[in-house]
């Protein structure tokens, strides 16, 4: 069901209410704790508290790829958005849109920019950044839609123009390989030739520097990884104790790729009654809650081929130090 409010320069859409998301949570959870190695999808993280709780993960001094974001945009957005001028930018993940303050702020965007489609699960967060964007920017029509990516991309509205996509923050990095292709093969859907997807890459570096992104000396991303067991609790009805589970997160060097489980510190039985399921778990157990693959410059070229897009170019945090990259690609 859509659900649409419009005002004079803000439209939001609706394709999300509360049983598409109970029904796809109960389908992700029972697949999920029936496979071996046991898994949770990561985007159950993001209830309220586990959204507060990823804010704070990005302003702790072990988590490098907010600030290496923004600072290579604030770098290249003066150039970019005049080299592109795009006559409007879609978001996917817009959350509180604060990288993109970054690009609508740049000197040539009131000449060329005209509309922002911010794409999230929350119209929360979209109503409130988007208000304070019209207020920001006098130029800017936001058409805001809420929804779930993997499902109603085909729900950004026609484009007015010239199109930059934005998928920021590396979360492109939370898909399977085979999920990524399938993911940037629909994102290309909303391209037209000379339009561009401008997508967050987290790059390999030294093996201590991601661990200690993602296992933080002050115990946030812990709490932050079982807050997905509350979501259960809550949502399902689940006899989750949070605190009988480790976080343990580790680079898997082959992989290419950071992972983060919850290991069960004793043997337990959990009782999930929506679903109608019993869950055991033997100490030592896991639950894979999070994958976060790391990109080199062939690989990220890769990854963008795979779906049959070119890479045109790929700006890193810095030379010396590449941590973090924006790769700039377009239909060939």
């Amino acid at each position: 069901m859509t659900h649409t409010t419009t005002g004079s320069r803000f439209t939001l859409d609706d394709h999300l209410d509360g049983t598409d998301f109970g029904a796809t949570l109960a389908e992700d959870v029972h697949r999920g704790l029936t496979f071996s190695p046991k898994q949770l999808p990561p985007k159950y993280f993001y209830d309220a508290n586990g959204s507060a709780l990823f804010e704070r993960i990005t302003e702790l001094p072990e988590y490098y790829p907010t600030r290496a974001e923004r600072a290579l945009l604030e770098r290249i957005a003066a150039g970019l958005m005049a080299q592109l001028c795009p006559a409007e930018i879609v978001e996917l993940g817009s959350g509180s849109a604060s990288k993109t303050r970054v690009l609508l702020s740049a000197p040539s965007a009131p000449e060329h920019l005209r509309r922002y489609v911010p794409f999230d699960v929350s119209p929360t967060i979209i109503r409130d950044s988007s208000l304070a964007l019209l207020a920001q920017f006098p130029f800017l029509q936001v058409h805001g839609v809420v929804g779930d990516f993997e499902r109603h991309l085909d729900q950004v509205p026609p484009s007015q123009g010239g199109r930059l996509v934005l998928f920021l923050g590396g979360t492109i990095g939370n898909l399977s390989p085979e999920e990524r292709t399938r993911f940037l093969r629909d994102v290309s859907g909303l391209l037209e030739p000379g339009d561009h997807l401008l997508v967050g890459m987290d790059m390999v570096k030294e093996q201590s520097v991601i661990e200690a992104a993602y296992d933080d000396a002050a115990g946030v991303t812990a709490a932050f990884n079982r807050n997905v067991l509350r979501v259960l609790n809550r949502e399902l009805g689940a006899t989750f104790d949070p605190e009988a589970f480790e976080h343990r997160a580790f680079f898997n060097r082959e992989a290419s790729r950071i992972e983060m489980h919850l290991v069960a510190r004793v043997a337990q039985t959990v009782l999930i009654p929506a679903l109608d399921m019993t869950v055991h778990l033997a100490a030592g157990e896991s639950i894979w809650t999070e994958s976060s693959y790391k990109f080199t410059p062939d690989s990220a070229r890769a990854a963008l081929a795979a779906a049959g897009l070119r890479l045109d170019e790929l700006f890193v945090h810095e030379p010396a130090d590449e941590r973090f990259c924006l790769a700039l690609a377009r239909l060939p």
